[in-house]
């Protein structure tokens, strides 16, 4: 079934960006209220940034090692319905949270899951289109995102219309989690990966360009906060019902921009190269986290959104796609670990910087921080893109 085709989109791809969609439908239910949720407990910004940080960091060192033995064993789907499985349960306990601290430890074990399955998951999409890899991940980010979409437009449907409390949003959410273990049952492995005489693991094993690319996306993910200073920059514009109701809706504007840029990103970076799509990705998120600093008007924070929205869908496919190709064949999983590995455990630094920033200075300073970093990243990338072979027009490879 792996090597079937929907229009262009290997059946694997499918399934998992369906498993995806409803994964974001659950999550995306639960990320736009959680940041006020916290506050409302008592948390302050530095916890809020913790918070941010853990959910990113926890899952960094599973990356390294699920990408590792997926390669080793020749296994890719038992460590994706393991983390699907896992971000399920830890949903139904914080669906139960009734302090902060609770909240911070379900939503931050929430994420093992995510370390279980994601470089396992990118291998076996990979290894399904390795000849339009541009356009599979943009097809799963957009399916992901499209999940995004509909969650945090359900989470604003449930709060306004039908008055229910964070907490039973969060149980209806983990509801929907497990049904994303449904189309994981027709994935199916693709021929071959099992490998022998495999190598120890060890930086080592990876090609030289892999480990700059790694770098310079490791500069990028301290400009990349959590979102939740985002949501948080829109709340302190409002008042009452209004500072729940429109940070949510910015939010899915966000998502729907996301969704809609992602395919079509990644698509130009099979034409044109990941290398000048991902350097435009860096400078514009630059750009748009300066503007978050200095503007904060409900129409400012409308493109704004939507700038934020576009700057992701330009990055994260195209990210994992020039990890997938600067990887050897026989490495796809350890070196996507690697990298998500790399990218989230500066997750925790980077979030606790802009919650300091945000707490002993003002907002604006977290903001200046990001474009600050994103521009550095966007020199680096550019100072070391002649290594980057790999990065090249695909032609029917």
């Amino acid at each position: 079934m792996g090597n079937n085709r929907f229009f262009g989109i290997s059946a694997n791809v499918v399934l998992l960006g369906i498993a995806s969609l409803l994964t974001d439908v659950s999550s995306e239910m639960i990320n736009p209220i959680l940041p006020m949720m916290i506050a409302s407990l008592g948390g302050t910004g530095i916890i809020i940034g913790l918070a941010g940080g853990l959910r990113e960091s926890i899952p960094s060192i599973l990356n390294a090692i699920s990408g590792y033995w997926s390669d080793k064993i020749g296994k890719r789907k038992m460590f994706v319905v393991a983390g699907y499985a896992s971000s399920s349960l830890f949903k139904l306990l914080l669906s139960l949270s009734k302090s902060w601290w609770q909240i911070l430890a379900f939503a931050s074990l929430e994420r093992i899951g995510k370390g279980i399955r994601n470089a396992p998951r990118d291998a076996i999409i990979s290894e399904s289109m390795p000849e339009n890899l541009g356009k599979a991940f943009g097809f799963h980010r957009a399916m992901d995102t499209a999940g995004a979409i509909l969650g945090s437009t359900a989470v604003l449907l449930l709060f306004w219309l039908l008055g229910l409390s964070f907490n039973q949003i969060i149980l209806i959410a983990a509801i929907i989690a497990f049904l994303s273990l449904i189309p994981l049952y027709f994935v199916r492995e693709i021929k071959g990966s099992i490998k022998k005489d495999f190598p120890k693991w060890s930086l080592k094993v990876l090609p030289k360009p892999l480990k700059l690319f790694i770098i310079v996306a490791a500069i990028f993910a301290f400009a990349n906060f959590s979102y939740m200073f985002f949501i948080l920059k829109a709340q302190e514009q409002f008042e009452s019902k209004a500072a729940v109701i429109l940070p949510i809706l910015l939010y899915i504007m966000f998502n729907i921009f996301y969704t809609s840029f992602s395919i079509p990103f990644g698509v130009l970076s099979d034409r044109v190269g990941r290398k000048n799509v991902i350097l435009i990705g860096y400078i514009l998120f630059a750009f748009t986290s300066l503007g978050f600093a200095i503007f904060g008007s409900l129409a400012s924070l409308i493109v704004l959104f939507a700038l934020y929205g576009v700057s992701y869908a330009v990055i994260d496919g195209n990210q994992r796609a020039l990890v997938s190709e600067l990887s050897p064949k026989e490495l796809k999983a350890t070196g996507l670990g690697v990298f998500h590995a790399t990218i989230g455990l500066i997750a925790l630094p980077a979030s606790l910087i802009a919650g300091f920033l945000w707490e002993l200075f003002f907002p604006a300073a977290t903001f200046v921080y990001g474009s600050v970093m994103g521009f550095a990243a966007a020199a680096l990338f550019f100072a070391f893109g002649h290594y980057f072979r790999a990065d090249k027009k695909i032609s029917g490879v």
